[in-house]
Parts: structure tokens; C-alpha cells; sequence
């Protein structure tokens, strides 16, 4: 810039004829360089930061034989992946874990990520890898087809959607062995001493809705000390844990315990499979558990996440889900998705649906989940 200014207001009038003319031609030599080189600058990237943002933006493409990798806990997932890759000719590879196993991954791999989609039950437990920095901020354009229900569960900065709701918190009891005092009707009737030792439920540190279920009976009983005295109380009253659904229902099944404390559509799967078993819902309410995915602020492989991401909340990815084994729990969630028709029969009305105050639970979780390890598990 400084040499044009030079070039264009030197006084030349101290000089002679033939000096002024060579000058002017020199000086018309100068500014074509010059704007020539301006040209080449702009177009190398060097320009405003909105050229560099469409230069950004045009390097955002997907490598389909590339791919991407999916950390998934749904039971619907390998459905999905092998659609996905047939409609769309994107590499997907899947590694399908427990949610406590994928994210302890997600945690020991941090800023280098091995995943780029992240696909689990609990918006808190997602909430609390956005808090970590670890989930991209973005806008999916899938999410226009989420119902109202379902926008509720999309946080301002678009780290996380939701892809189908279930409840955490649902009774399931053996209709051949309902106890002498009844049926429970809401939590704290649990702590009946008619019902000592008869109550099971999940370990937080193995099975991903419990901790979104624990956060919630605290949530329903008024804070985080009420909860703790809940469960001590219920310890008291002969609480067995076991680590995830399936020991926890086979104790109900087989009669060693009368009430289980889990996730609503494990109950559903087992009473397809021909269990003995009945459901009931909390009268103060129960935990909306939505199954939410997410894509790596660190991944590799963006664009192709978050055309999966897309994809899921498509009618087309949403078939895959409805249309899975009708034996699997995963496949009794209530749509979130605008025009998406179960093919399962579920309760989806007359439920208290309870709203986790998502970025209070999150902001405690490790530190309620280690209180709950050292004081109701062991």
C-alpha cells in the first residue's frame, strides 16, 4: 500500500520532460505489478476472513471410502450403520460398547479422538462431554424434523440431538409374586419395611441411565442431599444392586426380588419375551431419557458425521430404528421425530414425564456417581 501512495503523489513536477515520462511508464509498470499481486494474494487465501471461511468450507467434504467411526450403546446401531452405508456409500465402522465402556474410551482418548459420532441414552451424560469440550457446536438441519417435544431436548449451542425418547425410573414387578402390601405407587413407598429386600436396581458406573435416574428421584425429592438420603434409606430397607438390566430383571423374573428400578423399554423387551412381568409408573413422575448422538469437536471426520447425524433424525434413519428386533429394548422409545410410526406397542401417554435440569446434574456427576459407588454399592 505504501508503494502505491508513493507512486501515485510523488511530486514529479521538480523533474524534467524525458524524467517524468520515463517515470510514468515505470509508475504504470508498478501499478500493474501491483494489483497483480494483490489479485494473486486474495486468491491464495490470503484475503478477507470470509475467503478464508469458504476456503475452510470447501475442505469440509466427505471421504466416503474414509468414512467415519461410530461409538454406539443403542441396540439398534448396527442397524443403522449397515443403512446408512448402503443408502449412502459412506464407510461407517461401528464399535457398539456399554456407555460405560465407550466412555471411559471417549475419556482416555480426549483431544484425540478415535470416535466421531457419539450415540447414547442421557442427555445429561452428553451434556457433560459438551461441558469437557469434547462436541461440536452446530446446527443440523435434521433437527427442523424433531416434534416439539423433541426441541425441548436440543441445548442452544446444537452439541447434541435427540433421536427417540424412553423413561428411566419405571417399576417392573413379577406379576406372580406381588407381595401381601401391594403395589407401590410412587418412590418413597419403596421404603415401606413390607418391602425389605425386595427392591433391585443399576450401578451407575456400569448402566448409562442409571445416573440420569438418580439424578432424577434427587431432582423429584427436592436436591442432590434429599437423593442421597433417599438411597441410603433404601439401602437400609435391603437395596441389591447389580450392574445393568439384564441380572437386575432376571432377579425379578426368577422371583429372588419382587421390584426393579430401570429403564423402561428393557421392561418392554422382557415382557415381549414372554416374562412374567408388569410395569408401572412413579405417580410424582419419571426421568424422560432421550437417546441423543453427537458428533467429535476434534474428529477427523466431520462432514461425514454429521451427515449421519442428519440422516438419524431422517424418516429414513428412523425406520431403521422402528423396524429393529422387537426383542431389544432399544426399539420401545416414543419418536421424536415428526410422522415416525412405531411398530412396537408401548405406553407413550399418562406417564409423568420429569425434565432433568441438565446442566445442574452434569456439572455433578462424577462426584454423586463416586458417592454413590462409596456409599450404596459397596
Amino acid at each position: 500500500m505504501f508503494l502505491l501512495l508513493l507512486v501515485r503523489y510523488f511530486p514529479m513536477q521538480f523533474f524534467s520532460p524525458t524524467v517524468r515520462y520515463r517515470w510514468s511508464i515505470s509508475r504504470a509498470a508498478l501499478v500493474l505489478s501491483m494489483c497483480f499481486l494483490t489479485v494473486l494474494f486474495v486468491a491464495c487465501g490470503g484475503g478477507s476472513p470470509a475467503s478464508a471461511s469458504s476456503s475452510a468450507s470447501s475442505q469440509a467434504t466427505c471421504n466416503k471410502s474414509t468414512g467415519f467411526t461410530l461409538y454406539s450403546a443403542q441396540g439398534y446401531d448396527s442397524d443403522a450403520a449397515k443403512a446408512f452405508q448402503k443408502q449412502t456409500g459412506i464407510t461407517t465402522k461401528l464399535v457398539d460398547d456399554s456407555t460405560g465402556n465407550l466412555l471411559a474410551k471417549i475419556a482416555a482418548e480426549g483431544n484425540n479422538p478415535q470416535w466421531d459420532v457419539a450415540w447414547f441414552d442421557g442427555n445429561v451424560t452428553m451434556q457433560t462431554l459438551d461441558t469437557q469440550g469434547l462436541l461440536l457446536k452446530w446446527h443440523a438441519s435434521g433437527a427442523s424434523n424433531l416434534t416439539a417435544q423433541g426441541t425441548q431436548y436440543v441445548p442452544d449451542d446444537g452439541s447434541y440431538y435427540p433421536t427417540g425418547l424412553t423413561t428411566v425410573g419405571a417399576i417392573v414387578y413379577n406379576t406372580k409374586h406381588i407381595p401381601a402390601a401391594g403395589l407401590p405407587k410412587d418412590w418413597k413407598d419403596l421404603l415401606n419395611p413390607a418391602y425389605k429386600n425386595l427392591v433391585a436396581m443399576n450401578d451407575p458406573a456400569y448402566s448409562g441411565p442409571t445416573y440420569p435416574l438418580i439424578a432424577g428421584i434427587a431432582q423429584i425429592l427436592g436436591g442432590e442431599s434429599q437423593g442421597k438420603q433417599y438411597f441410603q434409606s433404601l439401602k437400609a430397607n435391603g437395596l441389591k444392586n447389580f450392574q445393568t438390566n439384564d441380572p437386575t430383571l432376571n432377579s425379578i423374573e426368577t422371583g429372588a426380588r419382587e421390584f426393579g428400578i430401570v429403564q423402561d423399554s428393557a421392561i418392554y423387551s422382557a415382557i415381549k419375551a414372554g416374562q412374567p412381568l408388569g410395569i408401572l409408573f412413579p405417580a410424582s413422575g419419571v426421568v424422560g431419557l432421550p437417546s441423543v448422538i453427537g458428533v467429535a469437536a476434534h474428529g477427523k471426520h466431520q462432514a461425514c458425521a454429521q451427515q449421519f447425524v442428519n440422516w438419524v433424525l431422517s424418516s429414513a434413519g428412523q425406520t431403521s430404528m422402528t423396524h429393529h428386533d422387537p426383542t431389544d429394548g432399544d426399539t420401545y422409545f416414543i419418536p421424536l421425530v415428526k410422522d415416525v410410526t412405531p411398530v412396537v406397542t408401548r405406553q407413550s401417554t399418562g406417564i409423568k414425564f420429569i425434565d432433568l435440569n441438565v446442566q445442574q446434574w452434569a456439572s455433578v456427576e462424577a462426584e454423586y456417581k463416586q458417592w454413590f459407588h462409596s456409599n450404596i454399592i459397596q
